[in-house]
C-alpha cells in the first residue's frame, strides 16, 4: 500500500476505511482516477477490487467562502431526488467529519455517459438524430425537476422560497456596482435594466428547487442523447422555476431564434433541435405561464454579464492572470449580453 500514489485532498488509507466502513457494497482498496470538470472540486472515480464503481467528491483545498463547494448540499439533493424521475447518481455516503481527509465529501454511484461542451464534442459522439435527442430529454429532465414538490423528497428546507429574482437582482447588481472601480467600466445599460427589472418583477409560483447552472456540460448523455444523470447541485436551492428553464435555454440561443451565447457551442452541431421546440415542450409538460419568458432570458443575460464583470474586474486587478486571456473579447461578450437583455426588454 505504501507505493500507491498521492491523490491531492485525500488521505486515501483514512477515506477508503470510511468508505469500508460506512458504504455498503465497495470493497478497498480503489484505484483512483481524477475526473476533470465540477467547479474545481476534487473529484475521483473510484473502483474497487470487485471492479465496481463509485465517484468521491470534495471541495478544493485552501480556504474557502462559507458557502462555497457545499458538498453536504449536493449529497442532500442528489439524496432527496433519488426517488424521482430526475436522473442523479446513487447517493452512498456523506462524511461530515473533516478530520478523516481536511475536508467534507460524499460518495456516490458513476453513471455512464458524457457532458457537453462543444460542437466538436457533440459531432464526435453523437449522431444527427441523437443530437434531436439531447434536446428533448434535457428539456424534459428539467421539466421533472420543476414538477417535483420539495417537501415530498425532504428538500422543504433547501433554501427560502420566496423572493428568488429578488434576491437575485441584488446579488447581481451588487456585483456589478462593486466592480466598476476595478474593472474601469461600466455602462447604463446595466443600470437601466436593473430599475426595468425591480419594478416589473413577476409573481412566482409554487417553490421549486432550482439547479442554478442547468446546462449540457452538467448532463451526462448516452450515446442515444438521452440524459443519465444530472450533476453540479452545490447551488441547488428553492426559488423561481422559470429563472431556471431561461437559463437552460442560454445554450440554444433567444427564445425567437439567434445564436447561442458560445460561438462553439454544443448546440452549433447540426441536428439539435430549436429553440420553440424546448419552449413548447416544456410549457406542455409543466403547464406553466411562459408569457413573460422574455423577463427571465433577458434577466439571465443580465446575470451573465455581471459575472463576466466581476471576473474582468479581477483579471485588470491582477488577482487572476491573464496570460493568454482575450480580455477585450470578455468585454465584447459582456456588452452582448447587455445588448440581447436590452432587445428583449426594449429598454
Amino acid at each position: 500500500m505504501s507505493d500507491r500514489p498521492a491523490i491531492a485532498g485525500y488521505d486515501v488509507a483514512a477515506v477508503e476505511a470510511w468508505i469500508e466502513a460506512n458504504v455498503d457494497g465497495l470493497a478497498p482498496p480503489f484505484e483512483w482516477t481524477r475526473l476533470e470538470g465540477g467547479h474545481s472540486n476534487l473529484t475521483y472515480a473510484l473502483v474497487d477490487t470487485e471492479g465496481r464503481r463509485a465517484v468521491v467528491r470534495r471541495p478544493p483545498e485552501g480556504e474557502l467562502l462559507p458557502k462555497a463547494h457545499d458538498m453536504g448540499r449536493e449529497f442532500k439533493v442528489i439524496s432527496g431526488l433519488g426517488s424521482t424521475p430526475v436522473p442523479v447518481p446513487i447517493a452512498y455516503g456523506y462524511c461530515e467529519d473533516p478530520t478523516v481527509t481536511g475536508a467534507h465529501f460524499y460518495v456516490m454511484s458513476q453513471v455512464d455517459g458524457m457532458a457537453l461542451y462543444n460542437n466538436t464534442e457533440s459531432q464526435e459522439y453523437l449522431t444527427e438524430e441523437a443530437r434531436a435527442n439531447v434536446g428533448l430529454s434535457f428539456i424534459d429532465t428539467l421539466a421533472a425537476l420543476h414538477s417535483v414538490d420539495p417537501a415530498d423528497v425532504g428538500l422543504a428546507d433547501l433554501g427560502r422560497p420566496d423572493g428568488y429574482i429578488a434576491r437575485q437582482l441584488r446579488t447581481w447588481y451588487g456585483s456589478w456596482t462593486a466592480s466598476i472601480e476595478y474593472a474601469d467600466y461600466d455602462n447604463p445599460k446595466v443600470h437601466a435594466l436593473h430599475e426595468h427589472f425591480t419594478a416589473n418583477l413577476p409573481e412566482q409560483g409554487p417553490s421549486r428547487v432550482v439547479h442554478g447552472d442547468f446546462g449540457l456540460h452538467n448532463c451526462m448523455f448516452a450515446p442515444d442523447g438521452a440524459v443519465t444523470a444530472v450533476l453540479d447541485w452545490e447551488i441547488a436551492t428553492l426559488g423561481d422555476s422559470l429563472a431556471d428553464f431561461a437559463y437552460a435555454l442560454n445554450a440554444w440561443g433567444e427564445p425567437g431564434g439567434g445564436e447561442p451565447l458560445a460561438a462553439e457551442g454544443a448546440t452549433q452541431a447540426p441536428g439539435f433541435v430549436a429553440p420553440q421546440v424546448l419552449i413548447d415542450r416544456y410549457a406542455e409538460a409543466t403547464g406553466a405561464d411562459l408569457s413573460q419568458l422574455d423577463y427571465y432570458v433577458a434577466f439571465n443575460h443580465f446575470k451573465t454579464a455581471c459575472i463576466l464583470h466581476g471576473v474582468y474586474a479581477r483579471y485588470r486587478m491582477g488577482q487572476k492572470s491573464s496570460e493568454g486571456v482575450d480580455l477585450d473579447g470578455m468585454k465584447e461578450r459582456m456588452i452582448a449580453t447587455l445588448d440581447r437583455a436590452a432587445v428583449l426588454l426594449d429598454t
